[in-house]
């Protein structure tokens, strides 16, 4: 049995899809971007199971979570889970490209590859895709739309250097 939810964010509505085994889909539903997302007719709406995950999401949006704790059972190729398990690792507020990503993962000509893998992530957010941009520091194409890739990466900058602030002692301020 498959269940979903939409709810509201600051940024967009977001749509979450997932069952015992752990969350699917998450759909930021920006209007722009390639990604188009349908809810089938055979999944069961049931926000109540998705609580702890919209908490943490509206928690991340408000700069009071950096990582999320969230199972995960998104659907790809062997090639592609491994790009996303890569994208895991990439911390809160730190971006890199798509040849690092190609390198972490043992082949550094497979740049392009990284970015249909990217492109292809079901769970955008969580598995942070938005973190991954252009060799030239460039952001790339992002299916969800290039504005809501860079609000997302404005919004963990602003909360890594108030993070930073409050962790300085204030004589060093």
């Amino acid at each position: 049995m498959m269940y979903y939810t939409r709810f509201e964010t600051r940024f967009c509505e977001i749509i979450l899809v997932g069952n015992a085994g752990g969350l699917s889909h998450l759909h930021l539903n920006t209007g722009q971007g390639k990604r188009k997302f349908e809810i089938s007719e055979n999944w069961v709406l049931n926000p109540g199971f998705f609580t702890d995950t919209i908490n943490q999401i509206k928690a991340y949006f408000s700069g009071e979570r950096t990582k999320f704790n969230v199972r995960l059972n998104p659907q790809g190729t062997d090639f592609q889970k491994r790009v996303w398990q890569e994208l895991s690792k990439i911390a809160h507020g730190d971006l890199c490209t798509y040849k690092e990503i190609a390198r972490a993962i043992g082949n550094e000509n497979a740049a392009r590859a990284v970015g249909m893998a990217n492109s292809k992530n079901p769970i955008p957010l969580i598995v942070p895709c938005h973190r991954v941009i252009g060799a030239n520091g460039k952001l790339t194409g992002f299916a969800h739309g290039v504005a809501i890739k860079d609000k997302l990466i404005q919004l963990e900058r602003q909360v890594t250097l108030t993070n930073s602030r409050k962790s300085t002692p204030s004589t060093l301020r």
